[in-house]
């Protein structure tokens, strides 16, 4: 049930990031526009002369603020076909255009409804009386005030009618109407009706929303931490576009008369007071869910790349540096933080402990100082200059960042250098000598040669990787990103293959249910495209791969082999019985011999005693005592089974001296078995050894076969 959740936020969360892509442009063109047309700015910078009243550039200004503005007053619609587009598993446009369909009907449907319980009066006004701000113009229309989450309800709602309806088959009489234009006509039934429960629901769910808001905004410096140290730990899982958009663009985060209007969500009101010509200084409340990222991705986090680079080996540091210097950079001029949390989130997840509550408390420590600097994205350099140096000190209270900041970027490097040397953790630079041997494919070989170009065949064998290492395009269900993150969904995870993932650049995997989370940092679009593009015409199973060594020469594997191309280890086995020992495939029983049951050998036995043939713990004991369930120290587990048939005896002719959950050492005794009463009641006295959790790369090896005595070797297992 936690991954079939996580799966369904995953693709919600991944759905958001499209409409939120537009958000950095509209951004600019507000901030710019705002910025540059507003009278206080122009006469605080001394640009009368050529941004004043009537010039050209405070035309093209006016203009840009305009274009911005229409984005931000507009994003319940770019809501739901945006998010109807994420979701949708075939056939995206037709879900776009179902989505915006049902987006207007469902809102003039609760129009219709407001004008005849006479909430809305003939000529589109509000009736005197009705509480301000729960009615409002969207897109034209007269209706409750639902903003983002309105368009998230279309979304998700005609996302769901379309990946089940979109291939149905309808009668003869009515197939023009079937398959993919089903959707419209579904959709637009169905949100005719929600649209007048809305009228009936969404006053509870927004005064819910309200409630839930000013638990958070009433909670104070404490809520702000909290919020903080949730958005920044959820970073792993991909899920914090789904836990911070409600606090940026609905109720959940406030809301705030500016202008006459009411604005709600922490992003909206800082925007909308942005384009206001009568703000002093923007609210520090609003702006609580976003101004102290500017502190940790611009001082802290570089901070602690610096205390991983110094910490580094010696002969690893120049590689260490790289890494680490592109990740710092890409942190501190985008406020894209993956790359460098996910430098340190696996190997060493003490440091992502502390990276949590010190991002948690800048959040809390912005909000204290009233720092208001906005944001369109993430917290880097562009938007602190566009958002905070161009608006002012006096709007902003951005110079507070600079001593706060240089305050983190020393706090992350001692607090990151003293646990890296303490508990000697395995960061960039620090990895052991003999660590998981890599793949290369041909395309590393070239990018060697020819470093940071990246042509057509290069990007065509990565995409074929990538999709072998999720399982081929027959396990694909569905391909999309986010800003810095593959997001796949898979029919079986199992198939998919994270070393080989790696091999292709990921910083990181994660794989949840059938939700799989490819970490490659700003680049991950262009990924995501050639992929979408290979597996248009990939084959429903990668076929064989042509794969460097590390050596630098061609090999032909299987996909198989391509998996186990690493450094194979062999696992000794030994024997609990006396007597003569034979190849599994010899067993006097077809289930065994034909290895239904699993890999190993069988002993036909001198005597009764069985000792353990190795450390480690029994698993069970069948109640006939004839077979034990046992597991070594490191994790092999294997079945001690006595006779062929042996169940039948009920019992007879055994004595267990072990219990399940019981620790053994090699040699301890775990049973006698009376030899010459199961050679006479039982259909065999073979004593088989049988290995049942093997993965398929795991192998049984035989080196004896004959008279052989107790803990003697007989076989390797190859791993």
């Amino acid at each position: 049930m936690k991954d079939e959740i996580f799966s369904v936020l995953q693709r919600v969360g991944r759905s958001f990031m499209l409409p939120v892509a537009i958000l950095p442009i509209a951004g600019l063109l507000l901030g710019i526009g705002s910025s540059f047309t507003n009278a206080n700015t122009i006469k605080m910078y001394g640009l009368e002369g050529i941004l004043g009243n009537g010039t050209v550039l405070h035309a093209l200004l006016t203009i840009m603020s305009s274009a911005g503005n229409i984005i931000f007053g507009n994003l319940p619609i770019i809501f739901a076909v945006g998010v109807a587009i994420g979701m949708a598993k075939a056939e995206k446009e037709v879900a776009a255009l179902s989505a915006m369909i049902a987006f207007f009907v469902m809102h003039v449907s609760c129009n219709a409804v407001l004008q005849l319980t006479g909430k809305v009066l003939p000529d589109g006004t509000v009736a005197p009386g009705v509480l301000e701000g729960t009615i409002a113009n969207t897109t034209g229309i007269m209706s409750l005030q639902m903003g983002v989450f309105g368009g998230i309800i279309v979304g998700i709602g005609v996302a769901w009618l379309h990946n089940r309806y979109h291939k149905i088959v309808l009668p003869d009489a009515l197939s023009f109407f079937g398959g993919a234009r089903f959707i419209p006509i579904i959709s637009t039934i169905v949100y005719l009706f929600v649209g007048i429960l809305m009228y009936f629901i969404w006053p509870i769910a927004q005064n819910a929303i309200f409630s839930l808001g000013g638990l958070v905004t009433g909670t104070g410096y404490i809520g702000t931490l909290i919020f903080g140290i949730v958005k920044r730990a959820l970073i792993p899982f991909g899920l914090h576009h789904v836990f911070y958009l409600p606090f940026w663009q609905t109720g959940v985060g406030g809301s705030m008369m500016v202008d006459g209007n009411l604005i709600q969500g922490g992003q909206n009101i800082f925007f909308a007071q942005l384009a206001s010509p009568d703000v002093t200084h923007f609210s520090a409340d609003a702006t609580r869910y976003f101004s102290g990222e500017f502190i940790f991705m611009i001082f802290g986090l570089p901070g602690a790349a610096l205390a991983m680079y110094r910490c580094a080996r010696p002969e690893k540091k120049r590689i260490a540096k790289g890494l680490l210097l592109s990740a710092a950079l890409t942190c501190m001029l985008t406020g894209i933080t993956e790359p460098i949390e996910f430098s340190f989130l696996f190997v060493a997840p003490m440091l992502f402990y502390v990276q949590v509550v010190l991002a948690g408390a800048a959040y809390m420590i912005a909000h204290m100082l009233n720092i208001a600097v906005g944001l369109t994205f993430s917290g880097g350099l562009l938007d602190l200059f566009i958002f905070g140096i161009l608006q002012g000190n006096d709007k902003t209270s951005w110079m507070y960042i600079i001593p706060v900041g240089i305050v983190y970027f020393f706090l992350y490097y001692f607090i990151f250098t003293f646990l890296i040397k303490k508990f000697n953790l395995k960061t960039p630079g620090r990895e052991d000598d003999d660590q998981e041997t890599k793949l290369y494919m041909k395309a590393d070989v070239n990018s060697r040669k020819n470093k940071g170009s990246i042509n057509a065949a290069d990007t065509d064998e990565m995409s074929s990787l990538i999709a072998r290492a999720l399982g081929s395009r027959g396990n694909i269900t569905s391909v999309d990103c986010c800003a810095t993150r593959l997001r796949c969904s898979v029919k079986d995870s199992s198939l998919v293959d994270e070393k080989m993932l790696k091999a292709t650049g990921a910083v990181g995997v994660i794989v949840k249910g059938t939700g799989v989370q490819v970490v490659y940092g700003p680049k991950v679009t262009v990924i995501k495209t050639n992929l979408d593009t290979y597996l248009q015409t990939a084959p429903e199973t990668e076929p064989e791969l042509d794969v460097m060594t590390s050596a630098g020469s061609a090999v032909k594997v299987s996909e198989m082999e391509t998996k186990t191309a690493v450094i194979r280890q062999k696992h000794a086995l030994y024997s609990p019985f006396n007597g003569t020992v034979h190849p599994i495939t010899e067993a006097p029983d077809t289930a065994f011999s034909s290895k239904m049951m699993g890999d190993g050998y069988f002993v036909y036995p001198s005597d009764g005693t069985v000792v353990a043939p190795d450390d480690g713990e029994v698993v069970f004991v069948f109640d006939t005592k004839h077979a034990i369930g046992m597991k070594t120290s490191d994790g092999v587990e294997y079945l001690l089974h006595i006779g062929i048939d042996t169940v039948n005896l009920k019992g007879q002719g055994f004595e267990v001296f072990v219990e399940k959950g019981q620790q053994v050492k090699k040699g301890d005794k775990l049973m006698q078995f009376d030899a010459a009463f199961i050679r006479e009641k039982a259909a065999s006295d073979a004593c088989l050894v049988i290995f049942t959790g093997l993965q398929e790369n795991e192998e049984i090896h035989m080196e004896k076969i004959g008279e052989i005595e107790a803990l003697a070797e007989v076989a390797y297992l190859e791993k």
